[in-house]
C-alpha cells in the first residue's frame, strides 16, 4: 500500500460516510503493528464502530487488541467526553456555590457546542501528548464522516483565533484560568496537522462519481486550512471474479467511468485501489485480507435466498401511507453513505408528483441534493441549511434586534460574542426549527446529516426545549421543536441502512437514542441490497447471502420495512427517483 510507505507518526483517514474508512484504518493499524511497531488506533467519529469491528468493548480508554501484539485502540465517545469535561469544570466549585448556580452551570454546558469542544479537547490532547508520542510509533485516526471531520479539523484554528482575540463568553471552554492552556494546546495541534512530516492525510472513497466528488471537495477544504498533500484510497471496487451478469457489468461500467473522470486534484495523488471482498470486514483475520489480492475462485453461497425472506417491500408503500395526512415532517436518518439523500429525494419527488406541496431540505454539510435531482418537479421546493449562510443570517438578526438600542461599546461586545464558534450550532438549529414549523401546512422532507451530526442537532433541540420549559413555567401552553419531533401524528422518522453489520448496528443505536428522547422511528429502509437484486453469479450470491441476517435483524426491529435493490443504473434524476418510490 503506497499510503503506508514511510508513514509518519499520525495518519488521518477521512472521506464520505460509508466508504469503508473504519475498515481501511483498522487494516492499516494491523499492518503497521505487524511490522513490529507500536500503534494506537483512534476513532473521533460520534458514530464509532471500532469496537464492533474487533469484537471488543473499547470506549473512551486505551484498550489492547489481544489478537494483534503492539496494537491498542481508543474511541472518543462524545457523551463520555462531554460528561468528563463538565465534571472537570464543576468539580472545583462544588460545595462552594449554591446548588442553583451549579445547576445553571451544568445547563450551560449541556448543549451540542460543549459536546463538540469536549471531543475536540481529547482529540488535540492526542496530537500533543508527549507521553503518548513516546509510547506509540504511529497514531491512526479513523475520523468522522466528511462534514464532521472538516468541522473538527477547523476547530484548532477557530478556537486559537477566538482565544487570541479574547472574544466572547468562554463558558464552553471552562474557567478563564484555563484559557492559556487551551491556547497552547490548540496552537500545537494546528502546527501538527499542517506538518506533512508528522501527519499524513489518507482520503478514502468509493469508485462512484458522488463519492469522488465529495472527497475532492474535502481535499480542497483541507488545503484551505493548511493541510496539504495526501494519498487516495479507492475502496470496494468490484473484482473480476464477480462475473459478467448484467448487474455486475453495470456496476463495473459505472466504476470505470467514475475513475476515468476522477477530479484533477485527486488524480495527482498517489493512489491505492482495494477490491470488494465477499465477506464483511469484521474481525482481525478478515481485516488482514483487505490489502491482499484474492485470486481464488468465488465461493458458492450455501443458503438459497427464498421469496419469503425478500418479500415485496417497495418504498412506494411508504409513500402511500405517508401522504394520507396531507402534510408532515419526514426525517430520513442513518449512518453516512447509506443513501439517505436518495431516499429523501425519492419520497419528496413521489409526494410532489401526487399533487402535494413539498419542501425537501438537508442538514448535512456533505449533501448535494441538486446533484441527485438533476431537474425540477412542480410543487417541490429544494433547499439546504448552509452553515455559513445560517451563521451570517443569525448574526445579522441578533445585531438588528438585540443590538438595536445598544451603545457603541455594548454593540461591539455583542458582535464579538457572535464570532464564537459556539454560534454555529445555534444558527443551524434556528434554520432547522423553521423547517419543523413549516411541516404543519405542507410536507417537509429532511435529509439529515450522518448520525453524529443528527444527534448533536437533536441535542440542541432538547436544550431549547428545556430552556423554553424553564422560562414559560407551569400551566402555560407552548410548543417547541422537540415536542413536534415527539408528535407521531406530525413527524415520521425513517431510518435508512444497508444490509451490512455495522450500518444496522449503528441504526439500532440511533433508534435507541431516539426512543430515549421520546421519538419512535416510523419505518426502516434497507437500501442498495444485493440480495433484493437476486444475482446469479457466485461472488454476488455470496455477498447476498451475507446480507440476509441483517435484513432479518431489521425486520425484527421494525414494523415497517422497505427494501431497495442494488440497481444497474444509479438513481439520479427525477425519472429514476420517481421509479424508486413507485407503487407496484
Amino acid at each position: 500500500m503506497k499510503f503506508l510507505d514511510d508513514a509518519p507518526r499520525f495518519l488521518f483517514f477521512t472521506g464520505k460516510g460509508g466508504v469503508g474508512k473504519t475498515s481501511v484504518a483498522s487494516a492499516a493499524a494491523i499492518e503497521l503493528a505487524g511490522r513490529g511497531l507500536r500503534v494506537l488506533l483512534v476513532s473521533t467519529d460520534p458514530a464509532s464502530n471500532i469496537g464492533q469491528v474487533f469484537g471488543l468493548t473499547i470506549g473512551n480508554t486505551v484498550t489492547l487488541i489481544p489478537e494483534v501484539p503492539g496494537l491498542a485502540a481508543l474511541e472518543i465517545d462524545p457523551e463520555q467526553a462531554a460528561e468528563a469535561y463538565r465534571e472537570r469544570i464543576i468539580a472545583p466549585v462544588r460545595g462552594l456555590l449554591p446548588d442553583s448556580e451549579l445547576a445553571a452551570i451544568a445547563e450551560g454546558l449541556s448543549g451540542s457546542c460543549t459536546t463538540e469542544v469536549a471531543s475536540f479537547d481529547e482529540f488535540t490532547n492526542l496530537l500533543t501528548d508527549e507521553t503518548l508520542i513516546d509510547v506509540y510509533d504511529h497514531i491512526v485516526f479513523d475520523t468522522a464522516p466528511t462534514g464532521h471531520t472538516i468541522r473538527l479539523l477547523q476547530l484548532p484554528g477557530s478556537w486559537t483565533e477566538f482565544l487570541d482575540a479574547g472574544k466572547g463568553d468562554p463558558s464552553c471552554l471552562g474557567p478563564l484560568s484555563g484559557l492559556e492552556k487551551h491556547k497552547r494546546v490548540y496552537a500545537a495541534a494546528v502546527s501538527c496537522l499542517a506538518d506533512s512530516s508528522r501527519t499524513r492525510l489518507v482520503l478514502v472513497a468509493r469508485a462512484q462519481a458522488a463519492s469522488l466528488a465529495e472527497i475532492d471537495r474535502t481535499f480542497l477544504e483541507l488545503q484551505h486550512i493548511g493541510i496539504t498533500g495526501g494519498f487516495l484510497v479507492i475502496n470496494g471496487v468490484l473484482p473480476a471474479k464477480a462475473g459478467t451478469e448484467p448487474l455486475a457489468a453495470a456496476v463495473r461500467d459505472r466504476e470505470s467511468a467514475a475513475m476515468a473522470a476522477i477530479p484533477e486534484a485527486l488524480a495527482a495523488l498517489a493512489r491505492d485501489i482495494l477490491e470488494l471482498k465477499a465477506a464483511n470486514m469484521m474481525g482481525v483475520e478478515t481485516l488482514r485480507t483487505l490489502f491482499a489480492p484474492d485470486d481464488r475462485p468465488a465461493a458458492t453461497a450455501t443458503t438459497a435466498i427464498t421469496p419469503v425472506e425478500l418479500e415485496d417491500a417497495p418504498l412506494g408503500r411508504f409513500v402511500d401511507e405517508l401522504e394520507q395526512a396531507g402534510h408532515g415532517l419526514i426525517l430520513c436518518m442513518g449512518k453516512g453513505g447509506v443513501g439517505k439523500t436518495t431516499v429523501a429525494a425519492s419520497i419528496a419527488v413521489a409526494l410532489a408528483q401526487r399533487g402535494h406541496a413539498v419542501h425537501l431540505t438537508t442538514t448535512d454539510p456533505a449533501a448535494h441534493l441538486t446533484d441527485t435531482l438533476h431537474g425540477a418537479v412542480p410543487g417541490l421546493r429544494v433547499s439546504r441549511i448552509n452553515p455559513e449562510e445560517a451563521i451570517r443570517e443569525y448574526r445579522e438578526h441578533v445585531l438588528a434586534t438585540k443590538g438595536k438600542h445598544l451603545d457603541a461599546e455594548a454593540y461591539a461586545a455583542l458582535a464579538e460574542d457572535l464570532m464564537s464558534p459556539c454560534t454555529d450550532e445555534v444558527a443551524v438549529f434556528r434554520q432547522f426549527s423553521k423547517a419543523v414549523h413549516e411541516s404543519r401546512r405542507e410536507f417537509v422532507v429532511v435529509d439529515t446529516a450522518p448520525t453524529g451530526h443528527t444527534l448533536l442537532l437533536l441535542d440542541a433541540t432538547g436544550s431549547y426545549h428545556r430552556e423554553i420549559s424553564r422560562q414559560m413555567g407551569e400551566g402555560l401552553a407552548f410548543t417547541t421543536p422537540l415536542m413536534n419531533l415527539q408528535d407521531a401524528a406530525l413527524t415520521k422518522v425513517i431510518l435508512v441502512t444497508l444490509a451490512e453489520t455495522t450500518p444496522v448496528l449503528e441504526a439500532e443505536e440511533l433508534k435507541d437514542d431516539l426512543v430515549r428522547a421520546g421519538i419512535t422511528p416510523w419505518g426502516w429502509v434497507v437500501n442498495n441490497s444485493i440480495a433484493a437484486a437476486r444475482p446469479e453469479e457466485p461472488f454476488l450470491k455470496l455477498r447476498a447471502e451475507n446480507e440476509l441476517p441483517q435484513i432479518n435483524r431489521v425486520r425484527a426491529l421494525a414494523s415497517r420495512v422497505a427494501i431497495i435493490p442494488m440497481l444497474a443504473t444509479e438513481p439520479v434524476g427525477v425519472k429514476r427517483l420517481r421509479a424508486l418510490a413507485a407503487t407496484p
